[in-house]
């Protein structure tokens, strides 16, 4: 019998039983892809993690990043949490300020920063690939079904569009907290009109309108193909969105061509999450996305295999 260790967190929050939950095996163990899929199943969190040797001496792990259903090139949530894990309990060394990593994806190097704050990690921070833009959507009848809302609670200024730095999302405006806050997800609508394009399987739905100050955008995301319903904090996504605001001028610069924008996410799931995203221009040319947060650790457990006689 073959014991696996794990550690349970909450990311993007800083209080217990908010954020998104994650799962993190950390014993560098190398197991079959298969075996992965079949214990992220099991676990059914949004997302598991299992950090292994990376290839490259270098960089400092390798991490696989499975939803109860598919293996992801990229994530935001679980690299965060990740990375918060390796620091927090020493697995990786960490001097006080700013610790700069790298970690192997599916998608490929990840560098990440790693704040120290005397023994406390204050912030994780990750930097994703720079935007693609797809093309925008435009039968927004469509769009008003699958939510449950009428045309009139989708934002006309703004359009249906596709960007991805890393997973496509089809980011979805919405002019009131009060109908982003009546979607009802219809998965009969879902299945009909995007499952089948990869895409716009992943749905992102936002408004400017927020429930804290501090925040600039309130957000949900739904996403079937992975096996999530409703996710309570998209890092993955964060990035795109900040490209998307960015790209249509919903945001101003804080400072010569450099964005800070706050998403809340998790509301409706009674699971606030606050996840920081900067994006960098010169020009017309994107320079850099980011995304950042942290995390709580919350508990930890053992996964039991067979193994052969």
């Amino acid at each position: 019998m073959e014991a696996l260790r794990y550690a349970l967190l909450d990311v993007f929050t800083t209080k217990p039983f908010g954020g998104n939950q994650l799962a993190v095996f950390y014993d560098d163990t190398n197991l079959p892809t298969e075996t992965m899929q079949t214990i992220a199943r099991e676990l059914n969190l949004s997302e598991t993690v299992f950090v292994q040797t990376p290839s490259d001496a270098k960089k400092e792990k390798r991490l696989r990043i499975f939803t109860p259903k598919v293996e992801l090139p990229m994530a935001g949530h679980p690299t965060i949490g990740t990375a918060y894990l390796l620091a927090d309990k020493g697995i990786l060394d960490t001097k006080e300020g700013v610790n700069e990593w790298v970690l192997e994806e599916e998608v490929g190097e990840i560098p990440v920063k790693v704040y120290r704050e005397q023994s406390r990690i204050s912030k994780v921070e990750m930097t994703q690939p720079l935007p693609e833009f797809g093309e925008v959507y435009q039968d927004r009848q469509n769009v008003a079904d699958l939510f449950s809302l009428s045309v009139e609670d989708l934002d006309p200024a703004l359009p249906i569009q596709t960007v991805s730095t890393g997973v496509p999302f089809l980011f979805i405006p919405i002019c009131t907290l009060d109908a982003i806050k009546k979607i009802q997800f219809r998965m009969d609508i879902w299945e009909k009109h995007f499952s089948r394009n990869p895409e716009i399987q992943h749905i992102f739905t936002f408004t400017t309108e927020t429930e804290n100050i501090s925040s600039t955008i309130h957000s949900r995301m739904f996403a079937p193909a992975m096996g999530i319903s409703e996710d309570p904090a998209t890092g993955n996504a964060s990035g795109s969105l900040g490209a998307y605001l960015v790209e249509h001028a919903v945001v101003s610069p804080v400072e010569q061509e450099t964005y800070f924008i706050r998403s809340e996410q998790g509301f409706e799931m009674g699971r606030p999450s606050y996840i920081d995203i900067t994006i960098g221009k010169e020009g017309e040319q994107y320079k850099e996305v980011k995304i950042g947060g942290t995390s709580v650790i919350i508990g930890s457990g053992e996964i039991c295999l067979q193994t052969a006689d």
